[in-house]
């Protein structure tokens, strides 16, 4: 069972926006989602209750520390992936969640803000590395991306990224009206009225891309170092 986290040390990255629709598409694909709210805001938690109950996916709200480490012991079992959105902070909980993680999702906008937010949690997986000998895979997800930003620009973000040994997902996720219009009807991108959604088949194109590009850096059956740690909660609480 992964557990992926969406961290960004600022807010209004997209972290929430990612993390939903990863949760939706897999959730789609007939994988079991727990979505860990850890921001403050709630927006998931909103969504979930605009809902109603939705298919393979179970949403926590009210996380702490502790009550978020109880959940990835007590969930576990019937969990294929859990996802972890978190406060636009660099916190004990935000730390807590990123050490408790397989892959950490930063989400970036192209601005500086933006891009001074990841630092900060790129600084915390180098932290982790260094005190507590945790080496963290993790990507950048460039978020909010207009049809203004070329592939000349995304090529440019990519490469500078790159050269700071930073992975860069290769599918960005768009600028959708159907994006937002999610956390207003409640759903996935698959009960929303074509009618009503303007390019909603290109926001299901997005979004579909995004998810199969997530699941072949961390399929299910290969997530072994969560599990391990997850163990070591196990021995640690008895």
């Amino acid at each position: 069972m992964p557990v992926i986290s969406f961290a960004n040390a600022k807010g209004g990255a997209g972290k929430t926006t990612a993390a939903l629709l990863l949760a939706t598409e897999l959730a789609h694909q007939g994988f079991r989602v727990t979505v860990i709210d850890g921001d403050p805001q709630q927006w998931i938690s909103q969504w979930y209750e605009t809902s109603g109950r939705v298919r393979n996916i179970e949403v926590i709200s009210e996380v702490t520390i502790p009550s978020l480490q109880c959940h990835l012991r007590e969930m576990a079992a019937t969990t294929d992936y859990f996802i972890i959105d978190l406060a636009g902070a660099r916190d004990a909980l935000v730390t807590t969640a990123i050490s408790l993680s397989d892959h950490v999702m930063i989400p970036v906008q192209g601005s500086a803000m933006d891009a001074k937010g990841a630092a900060q949690i790129l600084d915390l997986l180098s932290f982790l590395k260094e005190k507590a000998n945790l080496s963290i895979p993790h990507s950048v997800v460039l978020t909010r991306v207009t049809s203004m930003v070329t592939t000349r620009a995304l090529l440019t973000i990519k490469g500078l990224l790159a050269a700071r040994g930073v992975n860069v997902l290769n599918t960005p996720i768009g600028e959708r009206v159907a994006f937002r219009e999610l956390f207003e009807t409640g759903g996935s991108l698959r009960t929303l009225d074509a009618s009503r959604v303007s390019n909603l088949d290109r926001a299901r194109e997005n979004a579909d891309a995004f998810a199969r590009e997530v699941l072949r850096l961390m399929p299910v059956r290969t997530a072994r170092s969560a599990a391990s740690r997850l163990m070591n909660l196990k021995r640690d609480a008895a």
